[in-house]
């Protein structure tokens, strides 16, 4: 909500003022608390991700803007597949991924459809327990279900 967000960005301006004048109390919300040295407030954005509220001016004014780069989602699949004991990973962490990656090129846009790192957590945790509790299975045949069993229930029938 827009407006909450501009009640927070007073706050935190509130306290910044505080930092900078290297104050050890300071009056917040109609009381007198103690400002530790090691306080800091950082935001995380997402830009354009469906459902977010953009951010208020005066909130944006407090923070400094940094670039991220989009992470490695084969590298993390292959190691958190690695960690629940799979022993094709590698292969695997490339066939879960590339799935995910023509899934969003090739599918309708719909706003439940998510593509990234989250969609690619829950598939290698649905996969994590079926091997668990399938551990004779293949863990080809355990990635396929775990993709298939996430993400069929949110597809549309044109999809």
């Amino acid at each position: 909500d827009i407006e909450v967000l501009s009640v927070v960005a007073q706050q935190i301006q509130t306290i910044q003022k505080a930092q900078q004048q290297k104050l050890e109390r300071f009056m917040f919300e109609g009381g007198e608390i103690m400002l530790k040295g090691s306080c800091a407030v950082f935001i995380t954005m997402n830009p354009g991700y469906a459902g977010r509220t953009e951010l208020p001016d005066n909130l944006k004014a407090l923070f400094r803007p940094v670039a991220m780069m989009v992470p490695d989602y084969t590298m993390i699949a292959e190691i958190s597949l690695f960690s629940f004991g799979f022993s094709a990973a590698k292969v695997l962490s490339k066939k879960i991924t590339s799935t995910f990656k023509l899934s969003s090129e090739q599918l309708s846009s719909q706003d439940h459809y998510d593509f990234g790192m989250r969609a690619v957590k829950t598939v290698i945790s649905a996969a994590a327990n079926l091997k668990r509790d399938l551990p004779d299975t293949s863990e080809e045949l355990i990635c396929l279900r775990a993709i298939r069993d996430v993400n069929v229930p949110k597809f549309l029938q044109d999809d």
